[in-house]
C-alpha cells in the first residue's frame, strides 16, 4: 500500500514538474516573442525618424546628373563634394560658424550659471515675492516672445540704461548687430528658454537634500561657500544639461538672430537667404535654377548646420541623459 501511495505521489510530481515546464516554455516563448515585436517597433520609429536624413544625407552627394535621373534613389551614381564645396563657397558658411559659435557658447555659458543660482534661489530661499518671481518666471515660458518683440528691437535699437543716458545729454547707444543683446538677455534671466532652464534648476535643487547644506553651515561654511564647494560640484550633469539646451536652441535660432544680427552672417539667416545670390551667379559656377537643385544645396546647408551638434551630443550624451533623468520634468 504504501508503495502504491509513494508511486502515486511520485508520479503527481513528475505530471506536475511537466505542467511547470509547459508554462515556463510558453511564458518564455511568449517573452522572446514580445521582446521581438518590440525591437521591431523600435527598429521601424527610428527608420521612419532617421529616413529623412538619410535622404538628405545621400542628396547631398549626388551630382546634378543623378538629380534629374529617375533611376537614381537613395545612392549616387555619381558621388561627388560638389554640393558642399557650392555651399561653403558662396554663403560664407565658415564665417557664419564661427560667428555662430561664438554667440552660442556665450549664451550657453552665462545661461547655465544664471539659471543655476536663480533656481537655487527659488529652491532654497523664502522671501517675500517669491510665488510672484515664480509665476514670472512660468510666464516667459508660456508668453511667446513675438508679443514682445518690437519692445526688445526698439530698447537694444536705442539703449539707454533707465534714461540715465539721456538725462547726462548723451545719445543711446545701438546694440544691434553686436553680442551684447544676446549678453544682457541671457545674464538678466531674459534669454533664449530661460524659464525652462530655470524651472529644470529648480525642481532639481528641490530633490537634494538640505542636510547636506546644514551640515556645512554647522561646519563654519558660508552660503557662498556652500553652494560653489558643495552645490556646483553635484550639479555639474545639470549644468551641462542646461548649457547643451541653450547652446542647441541658440545654434539653430531664427528668431533673436533675425532681429538683433541683421549685419552679421550666423548660419541661420545664411541658411534662409545665402542661395539668393547663388542663384543669381548660377552662370558663374555652372548652375541652372531649378527646383532639384536649389532643394539639394538647401538640404547640403541643413546638413553642415546639424553636424555640430550631433558631434556635441556624440560626446556629452552622458551627461545629458543624466541631467534629465534627475531634472524633475521628466519620470
Amino acid at each position: 500500500m504504501q508503495t502504491m501511495r509513494a508511486a502515486a505521489v511520485k508520479g503527481g510530481g513528475l505530471l506536475a514538474d511537466r505542467l511547470k515546464y509547459k508554462y515556463f516554455k510558453l511564458f518564455y516563448l511568449a517573452g522572446l516573442l514580445w521582446s521581438v515585436l518590440r525591437y521591431l517597433l523600435l527598429i521601424g520609429l527610428a527608420f521612419l525618424i532617421l529616413y529623412p536624413l538619410l535622404v538628405k544625407l545621400s542628396n547631398s552627394f549626388m551630382s546634378a546628373q543623378d538629380l534629374i535621373d529617375g533611376t537614381v534613389r537613395f545612392i549616387p551614381r555619381e558621388a561627388t563634394w560638389f554640393n558642399y564645396e557650392t555651399v561653403i563657397e558662396y554663403t560664407s558658411f565658415l564665417k557664419a560658424l564661427l560667428n555662430t559659435l561664438g554667440i552660442s557658447v556665450m549664451s550657453g555659458v552665462l545661461q547655465m550659471f544664471v539659471c543655476t543660482m536663480v533656481g537655487y534661489g527659488l529652491a532654497r530661499f523664502k522671501f517675500k515675492g517669491q510665488g510672484l518671481v515664480f509665476t514670472l518666471v512660468v510666464l516667459t515660458i508660456l508668453i511667446p516672445p513675438q508679443t514682445y518683440m518690437i519692445s526688445l528691437y526698439m530698447k537694444f535699437s536705442f539703449f539707454d540704461i533707465f534714461g540715465l543716458l539721456s538725462l547726462t545729454g548723451v545719445e543711446s547707444i545701438r546694440l544691434l548687430d553686436s553680442i551684447w543683446p544676446m549678453a544682457i538677455l541671457s545674464l538678466i534671466g531674459f534669454g533664449f528658454k530661460n524659464g525652462l532652464y530655470i524651472l529644470i534648476m529648480r525642481q532639481y535643487f528641490k530633490g537634494i537634500p538640505k542636510e547636506l547644506e546644514e551640515a556645512a553651515y554647522v561646519d563654519g561654511s558660508g552660503l557662498f561657500r556652500t553652494f560653489a564647494k558643495i552645490i556646483l560640484p553635484i550639479s555639474f550633469a545639470m549644468m551641462i544639461t542646461i548649457f547643451l539646451f541653450s547652446f542647441s536652441w541658440q545654434w539653430t535660432d531664427s528668431f533673436y538672430s533675425s532681429m538683433f544680427y541683421s549685419q552679421i552672417k550666423l548660419l541661420s539667416n545664411t541658411l534662409l537667404t545665402g542661395f539668393e545670390g547663388l542663384m543669381l551667379e548660377g552662370a558663374t559656377v555652372g548652375l541652372k535654377n531649378g527646383q532639384p537643385l536649389t532643394a539639394t544645396l538647401t538640404n547640403t546647408m541643413s546638413l553642415l548646420i546639424v553636424a555640430p551638434l550631433i558631434i556635441l551630443y556624440l560626446f556629452a550624451q552622458k551627461y545629458l541623459v543624466e541631467g534629465i533623468e534627475h531634472s524633475g520634468i521628466v519620470g
